[in-house]
């Protein structure tokens, strides 16, 4: 796999893929949930995009991964986020297609109103109204999910297990080496992110009228629900995709294939050749 740091304001590791034979014009830039880092990309996403002719990057958010930042985390808030991904696409060769999962999603869609893209993908993303109903029905439901993610934030990223991992991520069968082989390390996260994902500062529910998006989510996400994603999608004037049995951690699930594959051809669809 390439590799490198981007550094103009701040150094930020970005996991870079190039492409096999005739590359696309239009490079792709993932971004990563909380608690993560670039890393859940590189897997099975990076390669697989690249081996159908698209550059593809993955960058961890400041504080996160290899990024620059852990000192300050704490006080890093959603648009230093989104001044992050616009650092690293205004240094690609083109404006990149974001693609944003989770609080990334959330990321992905403040970015799209200030920047300009020629699409996005909102993977399993937070919805444009905030966390507030999500983490309601959690409390409700699965409240050992709840206090899970709460020890991770208050206490440290050490408390979580792969058991935390297969509960918010994974489907129940997904094999303990398999988790342990293809998700990264858990880090912090910054409370004044999540704050802001809760709905301290979230991106302007109104469509983009220019920009297309493609809206995914899983049938058994243990975060966003469909009716979550119905409703991103019903904000950006497009229909959700629902995947059958798919988790939260949509990209490194046993069927990321059918995910990636639809993106693909989305892709393909939708940008100029």
């Amino acid at each position: 796999m390439d590799g490198g740091m981007i550094e103009a304001t701040r150094r930020l590791e970005v996991l870079s893929r190039t492409p096999e034979g005739r590359a696309h014009p239009t490079p792709l830039l993932f971004v990563h949930g909380a608690f993560s880092t670039a890393g859940i990309w590189a897997p099975f996403f990076l390669p697989y995009f690249a081996r159908h002719g698209f550059a593809a990057h993955a960058v961890s958010l400041r504080g996160h991964g290899g990024s620059d930042g852990r000192r300050d985390l704490a006080k890093a808030r959603l648009k230093d986020y989104v001044d992050d991904v616009a650092q690293v696409a205004a240094g690609l060769p083109a404006p990149p297609v974001v693609i944003g999962t989770s609080l990334g999603g959330i990321v992905v869609q403040s970015y799209l109103h200030r920047h300009s893209a020629p699409a996005a993908v909102l993977l399993a993303s937070g919805p444009p109204h905030g966390m507030i109903p999500s983490s309601l029905r959690m409390m409700l439901h699965n409240p050992q999910l709840v206090w899970d993610m709460s020890m991770m934030q208050w206490v440290g990223p050490e408390t979580a297990t792969v058991e935390s991992a297969r509960r918010a991520l994974f489907r129940q069968d997904t094999p303990d080496d398999d988790i342990r082989r293809f998700l990264p390390d858990a880090g912090p996260e910054s409370p004044l992110a999540m704050l802001d994902v809760m709905g301290l500062d979230l991106p302007p529910s109104r469509r983009l009228l220019d920009v297309p998006v493609l809206v995914l989510g899983g049938e058994a996400d243990a975060f966003i629900t469909p009716e979550a994603v119905e409703a991103t999608a019903s904000t950006y004037g497009t229909r959700a995709e629902i995947f059958p049995g798919m988790p939260h951690a949509m990209m490194l699930d046993r069927d990321w294939e059918r995910v990636a594959g639809r993106i693909r051809e989305w892709l393909e669809a939708t940008l100029p050749s």
